[in-house]
């Protein structure tokens, strides 16, 4: 599993008539691959509620999106397994297929669902044409691996 991660002041995805908002918090982009299990799930959803990105009172990265009461917008990204080692046309072939990533992604948003609020926790449309706007905020991007 491979998920890019965003401090945002604010954010949006659109699909089809909707639109996601979130105010200050993260936004995960979410890769999943042919060979995840659930211990990558829990590993991943442990490492975003948990990583301390967000500033306290000295200007310190030192608090998490749960210590600052800050959202989440999830969108699944399968093309965090491009590999363009070879030529200029990247290669999705350990990306997981269709059927299994959405099984993973689900849980993914379900564990996260288990840990904050469900109603500051927005998602994207897994397989959908998505609009992603993003506030960046620093900018901070990070990026996990299980």
């Amino acid at each position: 599993m491979k998920v890019v991660i965003q401090r945002v002041k604010k954010a949006s995805v659109s699909y089809e008539d909707v639109k996601e908002e979130i105010s200050k918090g993260l936004v995960v982009f979410v890769g999943i691959g042919e060979n995840d299990k659930e211990q990558d799930v829990e590993y991943i959803v442990r490492k975003v509620v948990n990583l301390r990105i967000f500033e306290n009172e000295l200007g310190k990265m030192d608090k998490s999106v749960i210590d600052i009461n800050g959202e989440i917008l999830v969108v699944s990204e399968f093309t965090l397994y491009g590999d363009c080692r070879k030529g200029n046309r990247p290669d999705f072939t350990s990306a997981a297929k269709p059927p299994f990533a959405l099984e993973v992604y689900n849980s993914f948003v379900d564990k996260l669902k288990s840990l904050i609020p469900k109603e500051k926790i927005k998602t994207g449309k897994f397989g959908a044409y998505m609009i992603v706007e993003i506030v960046n905020d620093g900018p901070v991007t990070i990026i996990l691996e299980s």
